[in-house]
């Protein structure tokens, strides 16, 4: 008889997660692979930032804080919103937890019904259908596809309104695909959920400093300030600052949701550590000049793969307008065969020739909802991503 929850049963692991595992896997036998799998900066958190978690942690601040975060943090946060993004918060509107993703499952936890829905625009983060479906909700995936910038549309977006509708989720710069929403195109989901007040709107804008082409980025928030109310604006230190493994994310949102949010945490896991608040607190408020420099250095590593695999025949890639990712289309491989005889029949089969053969890892589109895809990150030197590009080169062309 087993003991786990059958709520788990439905729950898949996450798939970049996997696929860095399976990379490690073989590098444990001696196998060189380069894990494209997992999507996290490989720059030192700027040196400031580590000052201030030292300067912090000497100074005593080693004790539990607010389960919604110090007051310093959350002064911090209300303070990026005004400053970068024209929104007008107070601490009191503000939360924080141990990374973004605990924001969402928190957000979820408080609100979820069972049989509510989410609406998830695909290709879609891949935790996002697996969090909703573990707190009872039903994850509705909205295919955008690739002649559409992978962005949803009203038109879209109005099908899949029911009246068990509770969330959007909008991702911006888009995870896995880069896209990046204007002001327009927010107003015009906008006027489609004025009309349908039971929904929820869940802006994740994690990878809102890595932006490319000149782009500017536009919150939720400043583009639809009437559905304030109902929206919550999740962000995080973890792309921008380089802070993946300090785990902190922030989030501002109407207050019945902040409090029910908290006191979740409250709950669970008390707070997010004090020594990394300190640090979110020196990241958010001091110099920026090397998120500039990070950014810059993503945007030259996009341009070198988007050109690498425009120059593999079988592959196709719209270059990405955000974030450290390349959705990578193999549709015309899908139903050839390797030089073993094994037939590609999707793209997880395509991610796995790519990682037995070419010693590449990747995730298969099928975990984003939209196929045939893999992504790659492109969070790793230029001189990693050249080799990743030569051996997913010599990998197709020996496809039949």
């Amino acid at each position: 008889m087993s003991y786990i929850a059958s709520r788990l049963s439905v729950v898949k692991p996450s798939a970049s997660m996997a696929a860095s595992q399976a990379a490690k896997a073989l590098r444990a036998k001696g196998v060189d692979v380069i894990d494209l799998g997992l999507g996290e900066p490989d720059f030192p958190t700027p040196a400031h930032i580590i000052e201030a978690a030292y300067a912090a942690a000497k100074a005593g601040q080693t004790l539990y804080t607010a389960a919604a975060g110090s007051p310093e943090v959350r002064e911090a946060v209300a303070g990026k919103f005004r400053r970068e993004n024209g929104l007008d918060y107070t601490a009191d509107d503000i939360v924080v937890a141990n990374g973004a993703k605990q924001i969402i499952f928190n957000a979820l936890m408080a609100t979820l019904e069972p049989g509510d829905e989410a609406i998830l625009p695909a290709p879609y983060f891949v935790s996002y259908p697996e969090m909703v479906k573990l707190l009872g909700g039903t994850p509705v995936t909205v295919e955008c596809g690739e002649s559409g910038g992978f962005r949803l549309t009203p038109e879209l977006l109005e099908k899949a309104i029911t009246p068990r509708t509770k969330w959007l989720f909008l991702n911006m710069p888009g995870n896995p695909s880069g896209a990046v929403y204007s002001a327009d195109d927010l107003r015009a989901l906008g006027t489609v959920l004025a009309r349908h007040p039971q929904v929820l709107i869940l802006s994740d804008e994690i990878y809102e400093h890595i932006i490319f082409d000149g782009r500017e980025f536009v919150s939720f928030g400043k583009a639809c300030p009437d559905l304030r109310d109902r929206s919550l604006i999740v962000n995080g230190v973890a792309k921008a600052y380089a802070m993946t493994g300090w785990r902190v994310g922030y989030a501002a949102g109407p207050a019945p949701l902040v409090k029910a949010m908290s006191t979740i945490q409250s709950q669970s896991v008390t707070s997010v550590c004090s020594i990394a608040q300190a640090a979110t607190v020196a990241a958010l408020n001091g110099p920026q000049d090397e998120v500039a420099r990070f950014r810059n250095a993503f945007e030259a590593r996009r341009n070198l793969v988007v050109d690498g695999i425009r120059r593999i025949n079988g592959l196709t890639l719209p270059p990405p307008e955000g974030a450290f990712y390349a959705y990578v289309g193999c549709a015309s491989l899908i139903g050839r065969k390797t030089p073993k005889g094994v037939v590609l029949k999707d793209d997880t089969a395509v991610a796995t020739y790519l990682l037995n053969e070419g010693r590449v890892a990747s995730v298969p589109g099928a975990a984003y909802g939209l196929s045939p895809y893999f992504r790659i990150s492109t969070a790793t030197s230029e001189e990693v991503l050249a080799q990743a590009i030569a051996r997913i080169n010599a990998a197709v062309a020996q496809v039949e």
